[in-house]
């Protein structure tokens, strides 16, 4: 090889790992928000000092109900107002995963008709909470369908439509445990026409598919999870007037006793504060990541504040990943990651 053929080579090697480099480099790189705020000295053994909010994925109009799907390193979450599920992968970004997600009606609608909470079952299927068709369904068909299709677990309680189901979660027992605020109906409230139920549900779904009334004292019921041992569960009331995170133990049938406040949070609230106690998540030690004014509070088991990520716009929603190091978020327009420890 002559020596111009030399130079060559190496010129287009040199340009190819430049290439690969900057590749590289881009998809590493976020837009950084928000701050973290520690208010008791434990929060450092939840997250690192040098952790921060990544922006992962924009241009939603409502984003909520994500959820990590592990053996497909996946996050799921709605785009409520738009009627879709998406996708976020490390490699590909943002993708349509799923449309119509919450309403497969064909007579136009407005508001905010489409999926909210997501969760998965015992088989791995996706459950989603649809607001315009006012039921918690799972879905069946493959996206390679015309359609996707949804089997509903349920839709009525005594006879009467849902208003709009919000959020889910699975007991070990394999119930599915949601709350049942007006904001998928098209005036988002308690006087909209078509809702029929006199009040805002927190319900379960036993496994023989009977619906249990759990409570019906919530105004705005939203957010709900157990701690570990399923002993007690959270449930957050994003209604400004009370804007609290309830307490309850949980019955031997799972009944709903000795409510509480765990938090409120209208000392936080503010013009210039936005959010509402909305989803809330509960890792393996007991620690609560809830989303509320101002962005993610994070207590211990016993209620006590230890720290807040403090975000620009409101945030719906959180998963946690498998091993509990890393929070995803849903925040307005935007998803987030923070790498909250190695």
């Amino acid at each position: 090889m002559n020596f111009t053929k030399l130079f060559i080579a190496i010129l287009i090697v040199t340009v190819l790992t430049a290439c690969n480099n900057s590749s590289n480099i881009k998809k590493e790189q976020y837009q950084i928000t928000g701050t973290i705020e520690k208010i008791d000295a434990s929060l450092d053994a939840i997250i690192s000092t040098a952790a921060k909010a990544e922006i992962i994925a924009e241009g939603f109009k409502w984003s909520e109900g994500p959820v990590w799907i592990e053996h497909q390193k996946m996050l799921l979450f709605s785009d409520v107002p738009a009627n879709t599920v998406y996708k976020w992968t490390e490699e590909k970004g943002k993708v349509i995963y799923l449309t119509p997600s919450g309403y497969t009606d064909s007579i136009t609608r407005g508001g905010e008709m489409g999926s909210n909470g997501l969760t998965t079952d015992d088989n791995g299927n996706l459950v989603l909470c649809q607001h315009g068709n006012r039921q918690m369904a799972k879905m069946e068909a493959a996206l390679d369908k015309p359609a996707p299709i949804f089997t509903s677990i349920a839709n009525v309680y005594n006879g009467k439509k849902f208003n709009s189901p919000n959020d889910a979660v699975y007991s070990s027992k394999g119930e599915l445990f949601f709350t049942d605020p007006p904001y998928g109906l098209e005036t988002q409230g308690d006087d909209d026409p078509k809702k029929e139920l006199p009040f805002n549900g927190v319900y379960k779904v036993k496994k023989n598919g009977k619906v249990v009334l759990l409570s019906d004292s919530i105004t705005r019921p939203n957010g709900l999870a157990f701690f570990p041992g399923e002993k007690k569960m959270i449930i957050a009331n994003s209604d400004p007037a009370k804007p609290y995170w309830y307490l309850y133990d949980v019955g031997e049938s799972d009944s709903l006793q000795n409510g509480k406040i765990f938090y409120d949070a209208s000392v936080a609230m503010g013009k210039d504060v936005h959010g509402l106690p909305d989803g809330l998540k509960i890792d393996t030690k007991g620690n609560v990541y809830a989303t509320g004014p101002g962005g993610i509070w994070i207590f211990n088991s016993e209620g006590k504040l230890l720290g807040k990520i403090k975000l620009n716009g409101p945030a719906s929603n959180c998963a946690l990943s498998p091993d509990e190091k890393t929070l995803y978020v849903t925040n307005d327009m935007n998803v987030l990651r923070i790498k909250l420890r190695d």
